[in-house]
């Protein structure tokens, strides 16, 4: 039987196995684009693409994840930014729900529309508890969620709120400063959170050194997720995949 994506994730973390992920915006991307990153990943050994965004405005998702896996055999998760962020070419979906919001629709009501489509995709369905933190400026995400982050400095905030997704049944947590955010979520509050649950921890947002990568990993992060930086420069991906996967393995 084929290990699930999930399973393969959840077997990483009981390894200590670091996993670095791409981060890439149908919005903000082209042939030529896709065909540097996907050459670049492929050479440094990333892990995972993720495809999505906030506001995708442009009809090339479907045709952004064909070309990804028609060029390469790295899974595809989806990171969608609404019900209509959903392509049945991918592997797998982060079913997002926004737990360090109060807004319902990102709760559950997105995924009351979109469950029909969702169910009939054939998509593996990872749930996903999403944790947007305070990245000192605002975001995209903060805004279309009309939801207010949790503060940079509230580590037992976040640290209850992963405890809630995980006991709710969520198989990830999702921890995002947001794209361009001025500064990433800080190595106590990825300790206190991935200290407090059993599950796979991902972290994102406002990375863009290589150093922030490999202590986010050393606090707890499971799986290193960058975009923006990428989006400038895509040769940070070798030097990214490189300190992710250089945090040592656990030795039994």
């Amino acid at each position: 039987m084929k290990t699930t994506i999930y399973q393969a994730l959840a077997d990483k973390k009981k390894k200590g196995k670091k996993s670095f992920a791409v981060l890439i915006d149908p919005d903000k991307v082209n042939e030529p684009a896709l065909d540097e990153l996907i050459d670049l990943s492929i050479q440094s050994g990333v892990d995972y693409f993720l495809a999505g965004g906030s506001l995708v405005i442009s009809a090339y998702l479907d045709d952004c994840v064909q070309y990804i896996k028609k060029n390469c055999d790295l899974p595809v998760l989806l990171f969608p930014g609404s019900a209509s962020q959903v392509s049945r070419y991918a592997d797998a979906l982060l079913y997002l729900s926004l737990i360090s919001g109060r807004n319902p629709e990102l709760l559950i009501g997105q995924h009351v529309v979109s469950a029909p489509f969702v169910r009939k995709s054939g998509l593996e369905i990872i749930s996903t508890g999403y944790i947007v933190v305070d990245g000192g400026a605002p975001t995209t995400v903060s805004y279309i969620s009309n939801a207010t982050p949790v503060p940079a400095d509230k580590n037992e905030i976040a640290m209850c709120t992963a405890m809630a997704g995980e006991m709710l049944g969520m198989k990830l947590i999702y921890m995002d400063a947001g794209s361009g955010a001025k500064r990433p979520i800080n190595e106590t509050m990825i300790e206190k959170v991935a200290a407090s649950i059993e599950i796979p921890l991902v972290v994102g947002g406002g990375i863009i050194h290589p150093e922030k990568a490999y202590l986010n990993c050393k606090a707890g992060a499971d799986v290193i997720v960058v975009g923006n930086a990428i989006e400038k420069d895509a040769s940070l991906i070798r030097e990214m995949a490189a300190a992710v996967h250089s945090v040592a393995v656990k030795i039994d």
